[in-house]
């Protein structure tokens, strides 16, 4: 195994406090799910870094899936939704990732979902832990796993 990067970061009293980076490129005030701090009333969630994370890396390996099958892409979009689940046994996320890909056949669009499903990162420390449901053009990818 070859390690490529490595990100660090440190959070400091949970879902109500602050996490940074170690370069500081990053720095947030974190909030439980529609809350506000007391500083500006601005903060994010867990949910919304880790959709934003996941719809990025996804976004990658849409890029490599393409490139793999010299289909040229453009505009491409990945709209990604976590949700914060509970039940009987405690708390649990599930993802959407709807990506929109404009000017190629759906069947090729799906095609390449899949590909770069089985190819990102995020997809693979996920798959079998939670949900994650596959949109293709906001139409649900039958075959994702």
């Amino acid at each position: 195994m070859k390690t490529l990067y490595t990100a660090r970061a440190t959070s400091v009293d949970g879902r109500n406090g602050h996490a940074q980076t170690d370069d500081g490129n990053l720095s947030v005030e974190l909030g439980t799910p529609g809350g506000t701090s007391k500083k500006d009333g601005k903060v994010t969630n867990p949910e919304q870094l880790f959709a934003c994370g996941y719809a990025a890396c996804f976004g990658g390996a849409l890029e490599v899936a393409a490139k793999n099958e010299n289909t040229p892409l453009r505009n491409v979009e990945v709209h990604s939704e976590v949700g914060l689940n509970q039940d009987d046994k405690g708390y649990f996320i599930s993802v959407v990732l709807n990506v929109v890909i404009p000017a190629v056949d759906q069947a090729v669009a799906e095609k390449l979902v899949e590909s770069a499903h089985q190819i990102c990162p995020y997809s693979k420390a996920t798959r079998g832990n939670i949900d994650v449901q596959l949109k293709v053009n906001s139409q649900p990818l039958q075959k994702a796993a």
